[in-house]
């Protein structure tokens, strides 16, 4: 529908184009399909902290569920509320018939979560956030988009922003990617966490070998399958003389989607060894940093299962599941001391659509980080929102 409107408008008013500068637009009116989209969602959270501070409203914890953000140990806050707007978000996309026949593609999206500025007091002022911008031409695709290694089949419906964030693959970067029917290739951006002594991250760009993954894709019947590899070199300067500390990371996933009749089955298993960030929202770190002052690949694992129930073709029901853990050696904890041993996430939610392009939906979780020391915190929380994609 979006595409129709747009291409109307541009057809309808050639000088509304000239005014906002987009001559260019009507002179490859009869080559371009252009298409704009998106969708305003209102989101209401009440969140209940069990254990220790709720973050601050700015914090990054209150517009979404962050896994590692979970507060441990203390005594519980009291029960806090947030409206916010933020995850509305908008796209343009143009599909161009070159002289040679192939066709050009040119995505760009835009959000407002997690920007840094802004607040709550007045007037809830955000800047607007990159999340896609690539173009594809033939089997090839450049720009930032989610990262190959990552399985988008899975994702389940939720109403928090991701829903099954524990244990599952979740990643935006930039990359060159080539796909040829089920399997794809690319070498993408890199970039390092470290756990140094005493603890905390070190954010390291002094890599020079790009990540590169694999996947393939397959499908049978109502049984959908994905299968993919990440090949990594985790680097950081340790001493800070020029001379690189590296180490060799890798990642296997796998996640498969079951349909039957207009419900369905989600689930994923992905384990590895300096997985780091692409895990978990990068609850753990991809290395740390040993007694000898070499980098060591820290061992982590994800899960996450979702079931889709219709119980209406306007009303249904998610129950997700995703839980995420690392293998934290003793020589890591004897150097950083305590740190996260797991994360989990269960939810349900009930969506009801009465038109296709509005959801209303209604989610209460609880959520569950524990440490190695044995000392954990929970997140309870009922989030309601209200969504129209146009």
């Amino acid at each position: 529908m979006a595409k129709a409107s747009i291409a109307k408008k541009f057809t309808v008013s050639a000088a509304s184009a000239a005014v906002l500068g987009v001559m260019s637009l009507g002179a490859q009116a009869n080559e371009t399909d252009i298409d704009f989209g998106g969708f305003v969602k209102l989101d209401m959270m009440v969140s209940d902290y069990t254990d220790g501070q709720a973050p601050s409203s700015g914090s990054i914890a209150r517009q979404q569920y962050i896994p590692s953000l979970t507060p441990v140990g203390g005594e519980g806050d009291d029960m806090v509320t947030d409206f916010h707007a933020r995850q509305s978000r908008f796209f343009l996309t143009t599909d161009t018939e070159l002289d040679n026949g192939e066709t050009l593609t040119g995505h760009i999206q835009m959000d407002f979560m997690l920007t840094p500025d802004g607040d709550q007091r007045i007037s809830n002022s955000y800047s607007p956030r990159l999340r896609h911008a690539f173009l594809k031409y033939g089997k090839w695709t450049f720009g930032q988009t989610w990262s190959n290694f990552q399985d988008l089949n899975i994702l389940a419906e939720s109403v928090d922003f991701i829903g099954i964030t524990d244990g599952i693959i979740f990643n935006r970067q930039a990359q060159i990617r080539y796909t040829s029917g089920g399997f794809s290739a690319s070498i993408e951006n890199p970039e390092t966490t470290v756990t140094p002594a005493g603890g905390g991250r070190i954010v390291s760009s002094d890599g020079f070998m790009p990540d590169v993954t694999f996947k393939y894709t397959g499908k049978s019947d109502n049984l959908t399958w994905q299968a993919s590899a990440l090949l990594r070199q985790l680097t950081y300067d340790v001493t800070q003389t020029g001379d690189d500390e590296t180490t060799f990371g890798y990642g296997l996933s796998f996640g498969a989607k079951y349909t039957f009749g207009m419900d369905d089955i989600r689930a994923s298993i992905t384990t590895g060894s300096g997985l780091g960030r692409y895990l978990g929202l990068n609850t753990w770190n991809g290395a740390y940093i040993d007694g000898n002052g070499e980098l060591e690949a820290i061992d982590s694992t994800g899960i996450s299962f979702a079931y889709r129930h219709f119980w209406t073709e306007k009303v249904r029901s998610n129950i997700v599941y995703s839980r995420g853990w690392a293998d934290n050696d003793e020589e890591l904890l004897a150097l950083a001391g305590d740190m996260t041993e797991y994360t989990q996430r269960l939810a349900f939610n009930v969506m009801y659509s009465p038109a296709s392009n509005l959801t209303f939906g209604a989610e209460i979780s609880q959520a569950n980080r524990e440490t190695e020391a044995n000392v954990d915190g929970d997140l309870n929380r009922l989030q309601l929102m209200a969504m129209y994609k146009f």
